[in-house]
């Protein structure tokens, strides 16, 4: 099966795409279970559901094109294909453990995010121009085996990257004013999203603000805003709550997104009275794709997001306010 942005496999689907689905997972050691090959059940929607969790997705048992396209992420391995800059950008585990070896030497690869971008590929010729290969950018046989030589990958070995974000932090101004700020929602958030922009805006922040279903497409609309922080605010479903998530993926997770997001959940717990969902390192589309810290808060229901939409805004405001005062270690 090829990846397919149409993919929705679930409970009762049968067929030759089940059983991809249901050998990458078994590959991967997430078992279907009693399941026969080739049906969608129960178990193999447990074992997408812990695949889902385990790689920061929302969890609903479903394989979309979002779940679909991680399995086949998951399945790469360093040195399994020639890594380089192209047109779309090369994504996999093999992408992101290259990014983390070089990072633990050094080399800022920018955010370890499995996506082969312009940073990655800047990095790798540096590496090979500093250990005699030929400059070329490729991440093929010589340089791979180059690159291993150096040791395997410890747990414990930071990533230049998160030096740098902190680095970044640290040297930012204390103050809204002047910060250029993003707010996207999904769809039906409209009135609160101009609420934040106006108490952004009062602050002397720049504000632009995203409305576009797709993470993706909002990602690339901040990047390209040269925003230093997003905030994402989402209608969810199910029970009444509110949780929020930053970027964390690949031994990686995003210092000024972690930091966000916990002021965020405590203060959007307080205000609405609602469930505390807590905070939680994801790797969903928009927070792995965009290059400033970014954090996407999920509310429900939507009677409570309508009218409670001033509190949310004064929320957000205030949050960020505090987080823009943070002093960094």
């Amino acid at each position: 099966m090829t990846p397919d942005q149409g993919i929705r496999l679930e409970v009762g689907d049968l067929g030759e795409a089940v059983i991809d689905v249901q050998r990458r997972l078994e590959r991967l050691g997430f078992s279907k279970g009693i399941d026969p090959e080739g049906s969608y059940r129960d178990g193999t929607r447990a074992a997408v559901e812990a695949f889902q969790y385990r790689r920061g997705l929302r969890v609903d048992g479903v394989c979309g094109a979002q779940t679909w396209s991680a399995l086949v992420e998951a399945g790469r391995r360093l040195g399994d294909r020639f890594l380089y800059r192209r047109s779309p950008m090369l994504r996999g585990d093999d992408v992101a453990e290259l990014q983390q070896r070089m990072s633990a030497l050094g080399f800022d690869t920018g955010r370890v995010d499995g996506i082969f971008g312009d940073l990655t590929s800047a990095a790798l010729g540096e590496f090979q121009r500093n250990v005699g290969l030929p400059v070329d950018g490729i991440a093929g046989a010589s340089t791979v085996s180059e690159l291993l030589r150096f040791g395997s990958l410890h747990d414990d070995s930071e990533l230049v990257a998160s030096v740098r974000d902190r680095e970044r932090l640290r040297q930012a101004p204390r103050t809204l004013a002047g910060r250029r700020v993003a707010i996207g929602e999904e769809g039906g958030l409209d009135a609160t999203v101009g609420a934040v922009r106006r108490l952004l805006v009062n602050q002397g922040a720049v504000v632009t603000t995203h409305h576009h279903p797709d993470g993706s497409i909002q990602a690339s609309e901040a990047n390209a805003a040269g925003a230093e922080v997003y905030i994402g605010l989402r209608l969810a479903a199910g029970e009444p709550g509110c949780s929020t998530s930053y970027y964390a993926g690949y031994r990686y997770s995003s210092p000024g997104g972690r930091r966000l997001a916990e002021l965020l959940q405590g203060q959007l717990a307080s205000s609405l009275g609602l469930p505390d969902g807590g905070s939680r390192g994801m790797s969903l589309p928009l927070l792995r794709e965009t290059r400033m810290p970014a954090v996407i808060c999920e509310i429900s229901p939507a009677t409570v997001v309508v009218e409670q939409a001033a509190a949310i805004a004064r929320a957000v405001v205030d949050s960020l306010a505090e987080w823009a005062g943070t002093v960094w270690d």
